[in-house]
Parts: C-alpha cells; sequence; structure tokens
C-alpha cells in the first residue's frame, strides 16, 4: 500500500470510552430486543423486566465509532437486559445445515451438524468491554456437554473445563454462566469435547473496546473456517478424520458463500476463527492488509506489518484491515489446494504403482500407519487416497465418476471441448490462443489428465450480493473460498438496494469463450 497507515485516520474527533459503548449498545438493543426469543428459563430466576434499550447517541458527523459485525449466513444471538446484565440463551442441538445447493451438478449437500440456536456456526455473541453478560446455557444434544469461553479471562467457575471447572451439562439440562467482560477482540466460544466441536459447535464471541480502534472501520466481518469428512452418501460428518473433503466458510462451501460487500474506499476489516483440524493462509486477491489482531486481542500498531496471506492456525483468530482502494471482486480463500475444492475423493490422473492404481478408503487405522497384519514394508501400507474418506472403489483408478461423463452443459456456458465460437458470438474478457487436445482420447494420452474441473453454477447459489457478477463466476469458487466485492457507489448502491430488499435476480447468461488456432 502507497499510504501510510496514519492516513487510514476517518475522523479528526476521538471519542471516549462511555460513547463507544453506548452506540453499539444502543444499535444492539433495539435491533435485537423485538426479535428476542427465550429458548428456557434461567434456573430459579425472578421474570425478567421490561427490556429498555439504553439512551442513544447521535453518529458524530466523523464516522461511526463502533461498526456492528456482519456475519455472512450466521446469525446474531439477540439479549434482553435484565438489571445491568445483558442476558443470552444458547441453546446445542443437532442442526441440517446446507453446504451447497441443489443445481445441475447434483443435489444440495445437506450435512446433519451440531449447532446452536438453529444455527451452525452458532449465531455470533456481540457486546462491548465492561458488560456484565449471563449465558443461560441449555443442552438438547444426546450426550453431555459444557461450554468454553475461548481467551476469555474470567473466573475459573465460569471457564467451562468438564469436571474441572463445573459439572458436565447432562442431555435436557442447563448450566448459567455469568462475567463481566474485561477485555476486547475476536473471541469465540465451543464445546470442550473435543469431538463435539468437530461436529460444528462453535460461535463468535465478539467484545468492542470501550475507546474505539483506530484507525476506524466501516464495515467490520467475522468468519469461521471450518472442515468436514463426509461420504458422499452419508450427511453425517466422520470427526475421527484426519483428511477432509468439505471445506466451508461460516457453514457454506463455495461458491454458496455469500460475498462481503464494500464500497470503495472504505477501511475494512475481516476477522477470522478457526476451530478443526488444518491450518488456514487464508490470502486475499487486489489488496495489501495489516495483521491487526489475534485471540489475544489487539496487536499495538508498531507490530503491523503488509501481507496479503496469513496463517489462521487451529484454535487461533486473525483480524485483518485494509483501505479498499481497488475495485473489483475479489477471492478470499485457504490457499492449500485441497482446500480450494468441493467433495474431494480421487478425482485426479492416475498414479503410477508397479502395475495398480493407489489404494483409496483406507480405514483409521490404516491411514495413520498403524501396523495390523503385514510388515512395515508391505504393500499394504504404501501411499492412499482418501484415509479415512471411504470411497466405494479398493484402488485408484483412472478416472472417477464424474471425470469424462458427458454433462448437459447450463445453457450459455462455456464447456471444454466444444468448437470455438462462431464470429456473432462477442469474445468475453481475453482471448485464448493456441490449440490443445480435441478430443477425449487424445487428452488422456496427456499426463496427469485430468486434474482440475469448472463446476458452473450461477443460478443455483445466485442471491442478492451476488448480482452484476460476471457470468461463470461461481465456476472459480469451491471449497473455502469467497468474494469480497469493492464496487464503485453506484454500483455498490444497486447490491446494497437488493440486499435490503431480499431481491435476488437470475443471473446473466455467459458468452462461449473467443478462441483462436486449432
Amino acid at each position: 500500500m502507497n499510504r501510510n497507515r496514519r492516513n487510514f485516520l476517518r475522523g479528526s474527533t476521538f471519542l471516549g470510552a462511555g460513547l463507544g459503548a453506548e452506540l453499539l449498545a444502543s444499535h444492539t438493543a433495539s435491533a435485537q430486543h423485538e426479535q428476542h426469543q427465550q429458548h428456557g428459563r434461567p434456573q430459579k430466576q425472578k421474570a425478567p423486566p421490561q427490556s429498555q434499550a439504553p439512551p442513544k447517541t447521535e453518529k458524530p458527523a466523523s464516522g461511526p465509532a463502533i461498526v456492528p459485525v456482519e456475519t455472512p449466513d450466521v446469525p446474531k444471538l439477540p439479549w434482553t437486559m435484565e438489571g445491568d446484565v445483558k442476558v443470552f440463551h444458547l441453546t446445542s442441538e443437532v442442526v441440517k445445515r446446507e453446504f451447497l445447493p441443489a443445481s445441475r451438478m447434483g443435489s444440495a449437500r445437506v450435512a446433519d451438524v451440531w449447532g446452536f440456536n438453529g444455527s451452525m456456526p452458532g449465531p455470533t455473541i456481540e457486546v462491548n468491554e465492561g458488560d456484565r453478560v449471563r449465558v443461560v446455557f441449555h443442552n438438547k444434544l444426546p450426550e453431555g456437554i459444557t461450554i468454553h469461553w475461548h481467551g476469555l479471562e474470567i473466573p475459573i467457575e465460569m471457564d467451562g473445563m468438564p469436571f474441572i471447572s463445573q459439572p458436565i451439562v447432562e442431555p435436557g439440562k442447563m448450566f448459567t454462566y455469568e462475567f463481566t467482560l474485561k477485555q476486547n477482540g475476536t473471541f469465540f466460544y465451543h464445546s470442550h469435547m473435543a469431538m463435539q466441536e468437530m461436529m460444528g459447535l462453535i460461535g463468535l464471541f465478539i467484545i468492542h473496546p470501550k475507546t474505539p480502534y483506530e484507525p476506524r472501520v466501516d464495515k467490520d466481518f467475522g468468519l469461521i473456517l471450518q472442515e468436514w469428512a463426509i461420504l458422499p452418501n452419508n450427511s453425517v460428518p466422520n470427526s475421527l478424520s484426519m483428511e477432509f473433503n468439505w471445506l466451508t466458510i461460516n457453514g457454506k462451501a463455495g461458491p454458496a458463500t455469500t460475498p462481503m460487500i464494500v464500497k470503495l474506499g472504505e477501511r475494512v476489516r475481516i476477522r477470522m476463527v478457526n476451530l478443526g483440524m488444518d491450518h488456514h493462509p487464508m490470502h486475499i486477491h487486489g489488496t495489501q492488509f495489516y495483521v491487526t489482531g489475534t485471540e489475544g486481542g489487539r496487536t499495538p500498531e508498531s507490530a503491523w506489518f503488509p501481507g496479503n496471506t496469513v496463517l489462521v492456525g487451529v484454535a487461533q483468530a486473525r483480524d485483518i484491515e485494509f483501505d479498499a482502494v481497488n475495485p473489483g471482486d475479489w477471492m478470499l480463500h485457504c490457499h492449500l489446494p485441497h482446500h480450494m475444492m468441493n467433495q474431494m475423493v480421487s478425482m485426479v490422473g492416475p498414479i503410477a504403482m508397479g502395475g495398480h492404481g493407489a489404494q483409496t478408503g483406507k480405514g483409521m487405522e490404516d491411514g495413520m500407519g498403524i501396523i495390523r497384519d503385514s510388515n512395515a514394508l508391505s504393500s499394504d501400507l504404501a501411499p492412499g487416497l482418501g484415509r479415512g474418506l471411504g470411497p466405494t472403489v479398493d484402488s485408484e483408478r483412472q478416472i472417477s465418476n464424474l471425470v469424462a461423463q458427458r454433462q448437459p452443459p447450463q445453457s450459455g456456458q462455456p464447456h471444454t471441448g466444444h468448437p470455438p465460437a462462431s464470429p456473432s458470438q462477442p469474445p468475453q474478457g481475453g482471448h485464448q490462443h493456441g490449440a490443445g487436445p480435441a478430443d477425449e482420447a487424445e487428452k488422456r494420452r496427456v499426463p496427469g489428465y485430468p486434474q482440475d474441473m469448472v463446476m458452473v453454477m450461477d443460478e443455483a447459489v445466485a442471491k442478492p450480493q451476488t448480482y452484476g457478477l460476471a457470468p461463470g463466476w461461481s465456476g472459480a469458487l469451491m471449497g473455502m473460498m469467497s468474494l469480497v466485492r469493492v464496487l464503485p457507489p453506484d454500483k455498490y448502491e444497486e447490491v446494497m438496494t437488493r440486499v435490503r430488499e431480499g431481491r435476488t435476480e437470475k443471473p446473466q447468461q455467459s458468452q462461449p469463450a473467443h478462441k483462436h488456432g486449432g
């Protein structure tokens, strides 16, 4: 970035602690009080008094003191006031979550996961530094659970360690957590039973500071990164697996992830939390950012440095901030190649292994290198594919159940192997030069073929936030991928009007790519 970080400042008026807290409390209480629903009753509690929103504070001309966090595809947890305590009701339960909608590629991918209040990830808890918080927790799962508040400095009795700090919360029972917030930053809550974590029991816990961070941001987003191992004909994740074939952001796999909408020139914060088995190098296109916070809170500005990829490790949070000065629809994604695809099984080119393909569908013991019936040099312990996933073949084959099958292209969508566009068809974007293998038989003679496949499903994943994207855009996003759309003011208003109205329009059809040669 060419501008000095100090030039990010959005206003000249420095707001004190009270103003930031009052502004957020006013916004949150007035918006959430009406939609609050009780999910059970607190233990031996009196009837709660009528909720009252704190007095409203006018937004200063210099810009917002606190910007509420947007968590695409994940709701926020409502609260009520009981005296000077913010009261939340949190319920663990089985949830059906659609990772990807139905399309011409197949039926919807719906998983049976565990979440909170009907959502996976659980709803976002958004509060202020200094708040007194009470979370009345109800367990509707078939086994015991406790809730840990990751990164929070609270009394040991509230820490959520089963048997150590509290009794385990058995099915049908409840437990009340109550504590005062002394920190600010990006935190999260989750079950502290290991396999339950892999079933989806996590949610964001955002604490806004008494004194607003500088430089101020105009947009603030929260994302949860997760991975799953789900058999093709099953809906229940394998929580014991060490490899994964579905990667999600806020419970959605690309291209079903909801794009983040930003107006050109705005300053943006994106908070990312990871709770799984893999680390995720998260990369953004088209800009440089600074890492401004971790799961330990705000990072001093003297420790900031520019970058465009940040490693979000297991059980970590990373806040990044940047000025959106480059217009475009920019990708944000994990850069591990296997995390940039969906339903991954053995779908790439043949691997030479002495006359037979690599083994697939190994069991947990085999996949982790545990010797059972043979010696350490046995071919049974040779490299394998799909450890813990169990595809329906014993060894790797030249093609999968998808590769080389003729799929009817979506109307107007480009399809590999089609002849070049006619002169009457206008080109889209750049031109392709040169000739490649023309038919399937010739392609199969190319070492390593096939590797990647493009699955376009624009219409299936259309929503207000995707309005105006280039035709065929969905073919570029799979797995742990999303978009940050930096739009000029006029385009920004067009999209945001549709977002406010909840209006989704049928996407444009693409034109075949214009090719030269062959």
